[in-house]
């Protein structure tokens, strides 16, 4: 198993997205998630190695499911075309994010609508300190890699408690604190693409923990 032959069978499962497919090629839907299941632990050891607070899981279930909830998103198709996992993410913190699909591919990490509690907490922590936060987004090696903030529909005034002239309103106003780096599927096949992952792991470190940091203090 490897990229070609899970890329292959996404791309299969979009064109023939139905539960008849899927039952036909359960088989070969297992291969795949239990060969990318496998290749998430052995990454997960190495970054564990390079990150001593990193929390290792198994590989199956730092996998997201591949069926779509249709009980919210009816019209979205049965199946997705991705594979998605969810990494080093104890007590609900912020994760980092694999992404391999058909149309994109992506890694990243942070919060991506997080719930109210988790919202106030980061914005709290923007209010007291976010010259921090600032410095960190605007390293060049992050904006090279990352470009800025998931610009994900922010508020259009100011959230409640927060003045429009505050100094960080730009970064108050977001509703997520995220941040993605696109990688090409020539670039997912390569043999060296767990040594990509790990560069933009620890790029995305100091990211991930200010906000860990903002939900657990």
């Amino acid at each position: 198993m490897s990229f070609s032959t899970l890329y292959d069978f996404l791309r299969d499962l979009e064109k023939h997205n139905s539960k008849d497919w899927m039952d036909e090629n359960r088989k070969r839907y297992h291969e795949n998630r239990d060969w990318f299941a496998s290749w998430i632990e052995e990454l997960s050891g190495k970054l564990q190695k390079i990150d001593k607070n990193f929390t290792q899981k198994p590989g199956k279930k730092a996998l997201n499911r591949i069926n779509n909830n249709l009980m919210y998103h009816p019209n979205k198709p049965t199946y997705k075309n991705h594979f998605g996992a969810g990494l080093d993410n104890p007590n609900k913190s912020g994760d980092f994010y694999i992404h391999i699909g058909t149309t994109e591919s992506f890694l990243g990490g942070g919060y991506w609508h997080p719930g109210t509690k988790v919202l106030k907490s980061v914005r709290d922590a923007i209010d007291y300190n976010g010259d921090e936060f600032q410095k960190i987004l605007n390293k060049k090696s992050f904006k090279d890699m990352f470009g800025g903030l998931i610009d994900d529909d922010p508020l259009k005034t100011s959230p409640k408690g927060y003045s429009s002239d505050h100094k960080h309103i730009e970064l108050l106003n977001h509703k997520s604190f995220a941040v993605t780096h696109p990688v090409t599927q020539k670039e997912v096949m390569k043999d060296d693409f767990q040594d990509k992952v790990i560069a933009v792991y620890q790029e995305i470190l100091p990211f991930r923990r200010y906000l860990n940091k903002a939900v657990t203090v």
